[in-house]
């Protein structure tokens, strides 16, 4: 190996030792699965929802237990999902579940929309575009879905994300258009 790519295995392995460190962080935090109602956290802004998730105050999220995926880092306008894509998600030709990699995506889209949401608001995904640029397979160990908002009104949000591995290869990216709901 040459000394540049021992730089860039060393690099690589840097980051997978983060992501994994992060990981651990975050999933001592969180509280076993379960659904919040609505009411119950009406008074919390998006990113005070997410925080009291974090914090292990609410229930975490089904979906992230069922498919192994978890959020890493969020602020105003970003969200970023972690993921493992194990054996279990893949399809008949042995690669990652295009469902799996949408599943990831929509959660970074819509979170980061969520998060500019004041307290009593809500929004669900209208539309989600993904677009897959190369096989995502069980030896990648570990994924980031990261989601940006470009939009966040009164009716619509729109946001983009990337689906990355530690190494920075670019596997799938996604757009979302999220209504924005009123009150009840």
């Amino acid at each position: 190996m040459s000394t540049a790519s021992h730089a860039l295995h060393d690099e690589i392995a840097a980051t997978l030792a983060r992501w994994e460190a992060d990981e651990a962080r975050v999933r001592a935090a969180l509280a076993p699965p379960g659904v919040t109602r609505p009411a119950d956290v009406a008074h919390l802004s998006g990113l005070e929802f997410f925080a009291a998730i974090g914090r292990g105050e609410l229930p975490s999220v089904p979906i992230g237990a069922s498919m192994d995926f978890y959020p890493v880092e969020y602020e105003e306008g970003r969200f970023v999902f972690q993921g493992r894509p194990s054996i279990k998600f893949l399809n008949p030709m042995g690669t990652i579940h295009g469902g799996w990699i949408a599943a990831l995506l929509d959660s970074a889209v819509a979170c980061a929309i969520h998060t500019t949401l004041p307290a009593g608001r809500a929004q669900t995904t209208a539309e989600l575009k993904i677009s897959y640029l190369r096989a995502l397979t069980h030896d990648v160990p570990l994924v980031r879905a990261e989601g940006k908002v470009i939009s966040a009104g009164r009716q619509l949000g729109f946001s983009e994300g990337r689906l990355y591995g530690p190494d920075g290869r670019l596997y799938a990216h996604a757009t979302t258009t999220c209504a924005m709901l009123q009150p009840r």
